[in-house]
């Protein structure tokens, strides 16, 4: 079966008349005058990763940086006394960075939608990483950043890049070699802040890795720099030292991001016939491995029921897929059908799930041995180690089976539990449940007479990449923001009309950009 994104638009035009002459003409709403309430705008830094940075369709370039939701809120804030809000703009719009005139692989060009499906931008990016541009920047949002990092003294440091222990966007945006993010942010004495959706890169890069081993979890408890709790505490008490007021983020489930979630985990369509010659090759598969256990001595009865579990049958219509789980001596072959809840990766490879991948690579070798079986021969140890071996279950990296869900539900539940306790302990601190947005999405938030939901592409909330948020997704959370300043601060952002526009922001970025 191949996906596909679908990507459709619509125009709405209304066509209004009116044949009473003598219809009373409503009078003009009258909005209050703005007021910041009781928070300081004049010097406001946004600290954060990715979102912040206004990253989008897998990548950053200049447009999705002046659409970031930091901006846009620079914006408001300038109507009370803002100042001045630099951002570490790149050269282009094509996204990625060189490093030392290579472009580095990690940070490639982005994503544009080609009628049929993403696909990544032809070109090569002008923006040299290690080309320190002058501060001081407002907008400290620096993609892949996780909790730590923000108080790392190497993490912009050029030396430290071949080690894998900088970040070419924030080597190019440093003060100096030996900064911290948080240090950079604090040098300028902010009167504001937001610090949003710190603890995201904890786990996403767990769960983008499908939980392989290749991105650990940050743990809740730890030393400074490590643990989530110590080092958020320290970050909220540098930036709030001053008497510094702010807003702090929840952080997000995966199911709620289109990601985890486009691609079914039962999408595996099926004939009878189909269905049928799967169920065969199962059932072959634990024969054999019953014979092969009794060969080695295993009672019948037990290498029955142990084999059992092999004997997987498939349905004409929607099937679950195949993956593979580590060898136990309850599962000796190492895979299973999935659950109901376990979810597959977007970057999961689709032409070759199409081509057995996730269920068998039916050779004609294999074919070969199953037809000695259906006549009632019996296989040698070579051929019917062929067709145990024709199982081709999903890699964990494409893949979050219930184990791996159930530590990064622990994981952003102990974050957000840290997260809320410091909201809770300040009345300086706002707290935006960007969890919860990210909940109602599913199902659709109206924003300017648009209803936009977390579906890709076509819901238009969320970009390509299908983790960040697209241009009109972060129009909706800078909103979001003023609403939360509005409540905890006494400003009035929303009520007088100082929002944003979904239309405005509203921009698919095309291959011509």
């Amino acid at each position: 079966m191949t996906l596909k994104y679908i990507c459709s638009a619509a125009l709405l035009l209304g066509l209004f008349a009116c044949d009473d002459v003598d219809s009373p003409i409503p009078e003009e709403t009258v909005l209050p005058e703005l007021t910041a309430g009781t928070a300081d705008f004049s010097n406001y830094v946004a600290l954060g990763a990715s979102f912040a940075a206004g990253f989008t369709d897998g990548s950053l370039f200049r447009v999705a940086q002046e659409n970031s939701f930091p901006n846009l809120l620079s914006q408001q804030f300038a109507n009370v006394g803002g100042g001045t809000f630099n951002q570490p703009l790149l050269n282009d719009n094509i996204g990625g960075l060189l490093i030392a005139g290579n472009p580095n692989p990690a940070t490639g060009s982005r994503l544009f939608f080609n009628g049929s499906g993403p696909e990544r931008l032809d070109a090569t990016t002008s923006t040299e990483a290690t080309n320190v541009i002058p501060g001081p920047f407002q907008n400290l949002g620096i993609p892949g950043a996780k909790s730590f990092h923000l108080v790392f003294d190497g993490y912009g440091n050029p030396a430290n890049l071949s080690l894998g222990l900088a970040n070419p966007y924030y080597v190019r945006a440093a003060s100096s070699p030996t900064a911290t993010l948080l240090g950079d942010a604090l040098v300028q004495n902010p009167t504001f802040f937001t610090l949003s959706l710190i603890g995201g890169n904890d786990y996403l890069g767990f769960a983008t890795s499908g939980g392989d081993g290749s991105n650990p979890l940050t743990p809740q408890e730890g030393p400074v720099g490590v643990g989530f709790e110590a080092t958020y505490n320290a970050l909220i008490n540098g930036l709030t030292a001053n008497g510094a007021k702010g807003v702090v983020t929840l952080l997000p489930n995966v199911e709620d991001i289109p990601f985890f979630t486009t691609v079914p985990n039962n999408a595996l369509v099926l004939d009878e016939a189909t269905a049928a010659q799967l169920t065969g090759v199962f059932q072959a598969v634990s024969g054999i491995f019953s014979q092969g256990l009794q060969l080695q001595g295993i009672p019948e009865a037990n290498a029955n029921a142990l084999a059992a579990q092999y004997a997987i049958p498939f349905n004409e219509g929607a099937n679950r897929w195949i993956i593979d789980t580590p060898v136990t001596d309850e599962n000796p072959l190492g895979f299973r059908q999935m659950t109901e809840n376990e979810l597959l990766l977007l970057t999961i490879d689709q032409g070759a799930l199409a081509n057995g991948y996730g269920t068998v690579t039916l050779t004609p070798e294999v074919l070969q041995v199953l037809g000695i079986l259906q006549l009632g021969g019996i296989p040698t140890p070579e051929q019917a180690n062929l067709v145990l071996s024709a199982v081709n279950g999903i890699d964990d990296r494409d893949v979050l089976d219930t184990e791996e869900l159930e530590q990064i539900t622990a994981a952003i539940s102990g974050y957000n539990t840290t997260i809320q306790s410091v909201a809770d302990a300040s009345a300086d601190i706002a707290l935006l449940d960007l969890n919860q947005t990210l909940k109602d999405l599913r199902t659709g938030i109206d924003f300017d007479n648009f209803n936009i939901t977390s579906s890709l592409v076509t819901g238009g909330a969320f970009s390509l990449d299908g983790i960040h948020l697209s241009a009109r997704g972060y129009a909706l959370m800078a909103n979001q923001f003023l609403n939360a300043i509005d409540t905890t601060f006494g400003s009035n952002f929303i009520a007088s009309g100082n929002r944003l526009n979904a239309v405005d922001f509203g921009t698919l970025y095309g291959p011509n950009l």
